[in-house]
């Protein structure tokens, strides 16, 4: 089930502040990530603030079930965001956990039901930010290259933004898109999924990395860093099993891609 879609969400004007919950894996493993989410928006002349205290959204807790442990994690969440800004959200997974299911962890709590519906209203997914709000139309100054996209599950099933990642990329003049077989399927991660079903897992995950060499793909581009860890990794062990010293398929975060390809340079460093 597709919650929200273009259609659906009404979108405000293009705001001059906003908020960034950078996400763990972001914040983690992948900050460089943060940054370029940063670059791309601040480019756009809107002012990014970055509330230090953000953890977790939750949501490993709550797939888990354990929901009393996601409503700590997730109260706290909920005190970080005061001014009425958009708080735009590097990954689909942890957006659709902040718009949709934070007014069901606190549906028994009146006080924090109510921060968690007006907080809720206030998620974008960056992408959806991008094509919607800031209306995202730059050159395109990278390479030709062909890229197939991969989007989570609850990015696809929860916030439509398959939709706007595929528009950010058909912006760029000189990327081709290339879809590959099933691509609604899940890569595997399904963050403890892998864990708690790792043969499971990884039969899912090389279906997907293979789907994604059978369609030419020279890169993977997501919104997902959870996702890109998963197909990533199993790429490099595929690689490394078959005597291959270079990657087969190298993944890249969206916000990394477009500002890759359309940050301007001068004297070959970027603007």
């Amino acid at each position: 089930m597709e919650h929200d879609t273009a259609g659906a969400r009404r979108y405000p004007a293009k705001p001059a502040d906003v908020y960034l919950f950078a996400t763990c894996l972001i914040d983690q493993f992948a900050p460089e990530a943060g940054m370029d989410t940063v670059r791309l928006l601040e480019r756009e002349g809107i002012r990014v603030h970055f509330p230090a205290d953000q953890t977790c959204c939750g949501q490993p807790a709550y797939t888990s079930g354990y929901p009393d442990e996601a409503r700590a994690v997730a109260a706290r969440q909920l005190e970080l965001f005061p001014e009425p800004w958009p708080v735009v959200v590097p990954s689909g997974s942890c957006a659709a956990m902040m718009r949709h299911h934070y007014p069901k962890l606190f549906a028994a709590d009146k006080v924090h039901l109510a921060k968690s519906e007006e907080l809720a209203e206030r998620i974008f997914e960056f992408t959806e930010f991008l094509v919607h709000v800031v209306h995202f139309d730059r050159p395109d100054h990278g390479a030709a290259s062909t890229v197939a996209l991969h989007t989570s599950c609850h990015a696809r099933r929860e916030m439509g933004s398959h939709a706007s990642s595929e528009a950010l990329l058909a912006g760029l003049s000189r990327v081709k898109l290339v879809r590959q077989e099933h691509a609604e399927e899940c890569c595997g991660f399904g963050g403890t999924f892998s864990v708690r079903h790792p043969a499971i897992s990884e039969a899912m995950v090389t279906d997907k990395v293979q789907s994604l060499v059978a369609a030419g793909a020279e890169c993977v581009v997501s919104a997902d860093s959870g996702c890109l860890f998963n197909i990533l990794g199993r790429a490099d062990h595929m690689d490394r099993a078959a005597g291959r010293d270079s990657p087969s398929l190298p993944c890249e975060h969206i916000a990394n891609f477009l500002w890759r390809r359309t940050a301007e340079t001068l004297n070959g460093e970027s603007a």
